[in-house]
């Protein structure tokens, strides 16, 4: 399937804002605990924002209560589910990315599976059936194509993703999956959610992660109709008469604008948290930190002591698998236990780690 588009004078300008932005923050050191907080509330804020972008009724608090405390709200379990397997599918993403892992279909479907029913669960299939999306009124907004041409449509996307990231621009490339995997809408439900988060995938992979402080779903969020409006590229509302050879300049626009404004405003909040270019030792003593221990590091700005519990909800470990964690960290000595005898035993820093949690 051919996608079309043109690199026009407006998508060129906002590539060359968004390659500023990428440079200046490439180059700006930040205190260790303000870089792991500006990282956790990015992803606080992309979890909630694309679930409430689907009708999820938690607040920006509430979602962050229940990623970083485990709360529950009753009466909203739905949402409460929502929000822990978009945290969980968000923490794939980033665990795929270190490890340098290409989107492929067979991981497209875990992502969806892992929204939907949590991490454990096997890839999803594809739809088998036609879906039809609606107006609150039942008026025809899409009509996606046929179940059967699904699998061709979705191979050709990942074979696109795959062959164009080393030719094209990596934001214009997420820029047109992001449509295209909206456009095929392979999934019975849990499509936006998954979409959104494959846009984020491949930006992250190509080097365009912004120290992973930004959530371009708060920006959909905060102007739906925009959005909306963008995705619809043809005036017909079947997939066969028009949609599948549209042409989608004016979708990369606005995501390409939406992109560059976003991050102008990381590069704000960065150039606000600057420390001098040196190497000093609480820059040598982080390096010797994993990344999920520089993750569990910025819990400590906001609390005296951690819980194998905190660590399990923050990087996406079972209790037991983050029990052991917690012990390996004593042993390298950046941890100490503060009551041995206490079965819910509590962690906190040891002496010459705690000045790498002050915040300004």
């Amino acid at each position: 399937m051919e996608y079309k588009f043109t690199l026009t004078p407006a998508i060129v300008s906002c590539l060359q804002a968004i390659e500023r932005v990428r440079e200046r923050v490439h180059l700006t050191l930040l205190p260790p605990a303000i870089a792991e907080e500006l990282r956790l509330q990015a992803h606080i804020r992309s979890t909630h924002y694309s679930t409430r972008i689907e009708g999820n009724r938690l607040t920006l608090k509430e979602t962050e209560e229940v990623i970083q405390q485990g709360r529950l709200f009753p009466g909203r379990e739905r949402d409460v589910l929502e929000v822990e397997r978009y945290y969980q599918a968000v923490q794939q993403v980033e665990t795929w990315v270190s490890e340098k892992k290409a989107v492929t279909e067979v991981r497209l479907r875990k992502l969806h599976a892992i929204l939907y029913r949590g991490r454990r669960a096997r890839p999803t299939p594809y739809r088998d059936g036609q879906n039809v999306i609606r107006e609150a009124d039942g008026e025809i907004v899409y009509i996606p194509p046929e179940a059967k041409d699904v699998p061709a449509l979705m191979a050709d996307l990942a074979a696109w993703i795959d062959q164009s990231s080393a030719v094209q621009p990596v934001p214009v490339v997420a820029g047109v999956a992001h449509y295209m995997f909206e456009t095929i809408h392979p999934f019975y439900d849990g499509n936006g959610r998954a979409g959104r988060l494959l846009a984020t995938w491949i930006l992250h992979l190509g080097g365009y992660d912004l120290g992973k402080f930004y959530a371009l779903e708060e920006f959909y969020a905060n102007d739906l109709p925009g959005y909306y409006d963008a995705l619809v590229t043809h005036p017909h509302h079947n997939f066969y008469f028009g949609r599948n050879t549209a042409e989608i300049t004016s979708w990369l626009e606005y995501f390409l604008g939406g992109m560059a404004e976003v991050f102008e405003q990381v590069s704000e909040v960065v150039g606000k948290y600057s420390l001098e270019p040196k190497t000093d030792e609480s820059d040598l003593m982080l390096r010797t930190l994993d990344p999920r221990a520089r993750r569990v590091l910025g819990i400590f700005s906001r609390q005296e002591f951690i819980q194998s519990s905190d660590v399990a909800r923050l990087v996406g470990l079972s209790v037991r698998q983050s029990r052991e964690l917690l012990s390996q960290w004593v042993r390298q000595g950046w941890l100490e236990v503060e009551d041995p005898s206490n079965r819910a035993r509590k962690y906190r820093l040891a002496e010459p780690y705690r000045n790498l949690k002050r915040v300004p």
